[in-house]
């Protein structure tokens, strides 16, 4: 149907003319069976609608796109170049769906540079302008280029990457062995995920690490003996946990070593692998089952400015070395060793100080 309109132009002489205008009204754009106007459809939310097969191309007729979520649906194939001509739109959201391929470079044309995408199977390389906002995505179908280790749904480059961040991220599942092949590592920060499992040996390839951070995860099993190798690292945040076991004696290499949290887990034996980390100046090792006297080497860990050992099962006597060390003893806040098994008498500087031992035990 043709439409008639009469419009009032403006010339840029100064003076009024009417013309009119024979405008035809563009046809409407199907998809999955239902027609949108080109002119007034401005919001398209088909989320959780069960839509399957590919992205139709015709998606990039509807111009006046501000806002298009099609997520959690099962939708299919590449991502249409054609998404580029949405020049207005301010949101996009497809993530949980089943897309495949690479990401159009076109997508950079449309409003929004920061879409929605994660959970799908999207892969690398990605165009730069989104790179950041890619997600999480499930890579067993892609190939990998040579010199780069995709982990998490992203590309890193074996050469260039030294900082891995990936705080608070939703991440859950195994930490992926091909980690250990960022061997450029400086700085590993995995906490506060939702990580499973065991900590893999390979993480003693990133000899370059200085530090490693994986608090507050759901991992299991011991700490790997090929720790031993990082031996540049100078902190260790592994607290809040499950893992277990005894620590192994490699741990002792990490010289440079200053602080070391192992807080809030199940681990047990002895600590005699604290007496050559010599640079530490901060030991949490409280709420396990560790076991043992503390050792009289103690005094070699002349840096040492906080010490808890709270709610384990230390015993025997606590070596007199231990008055050798710099320590606030009347704070629990830097020194904390109550709730263990120690025999009394308690040396001389921390007698007022070692509290709620049980003491069944002792003769």
């Amino acid at each position: 149907m043709k439409k008639l309109y009469s419009l009032i132009a403006i010339t840029t002489l100064g003076y009024l003319g009417c013309a009119d205008l024979l405008y035809e009204e563009k046809p409407p754009v199907i998809l999955w069976g239902e027609s949108y106007s080109i002119e007034t459809t401005f919001i398209l939310i088909l989320k959780d609608k069960e839509l399957s097969g590919p992205i139709p191309s015709e998606i990039g007729n509807l111009i006046n796109l501000t806002s298009l979520d099609l997520h959690g649906n099962q939708l299919t194939g590449p991502i249409p170049p054609e998404i580029g001509n949405l020049i207005n739109l301010t949101t996009l959201n497809l993530k949980e769906n089943q897309l495949t391929g690479i990401i159009p470079n076109e997508i950079c044309n449309q409003g929004d540079n920061s879409p929605t995408l994660e959970n799908n199977q999207l892969c690398p390389p990605y165009p730069v302008c989104i790179e950041d906002y890619v997600g999480i995505q499930h890579l067993s179908d892609c190939e990998i280029p040579e010199g780069f280790i995709g982990i998490w749904g992203k590309l890193y480059s074996i050469e260039q990457t030294t900082e891995l961040i990936l705080v608070q991220n939703g991440l859950t599942g195994s930490i992926p062995p091909e980690i250990g092949g960022l061997i450029n590592l400086t700085y590993l920060n995995l906490s506060i995920n939702e990580l499973s499992g065991l900590i893999p040996p390979e993480i003693g390839n990133l000899v370059n690490l200085r530090s490693l951070n994986m608090y507050n995860n759901q991992l299991i099993g011991s700490i790997p003996s090929e720790i031993g190798n990082l031996t540049n690292l100078e902190r260790l945040f592994l607290q809040g946990n499950q893992l277990s076991g005894e620590i192994p004696p490699e741990f002792g290499s990490i010289a440079n070593l200053e602080k070391l949290y192992l807080n809030d887990n199940q681990l047990e034996g002895g600590i005699e692998f604290i007496i050559n980390l010599i640079s530490l100046n901060y030991l949490n090792i409280q709420n396990n089952q560790f076991s043992g006297e503390i050792p009289a080497e103690i005094n070699n860990l002349t840096n040492l400015v906080f010490f808890k050992l709270y709610n384990n099962q230390f015993s025997g006597e606590i070596p007199m070395t231990i008055c050798d060390l710099d320590l606030n003893w009347s704070s629990n806040t830097f020194f904390n060793i109550n709730q263990n098994q120690f025999c009394p008498p308690y040396p001389f500087c921390i007698e007022n100080y070692v509290l709620k031992q049980d003491i069944t035990n002792c003769e």
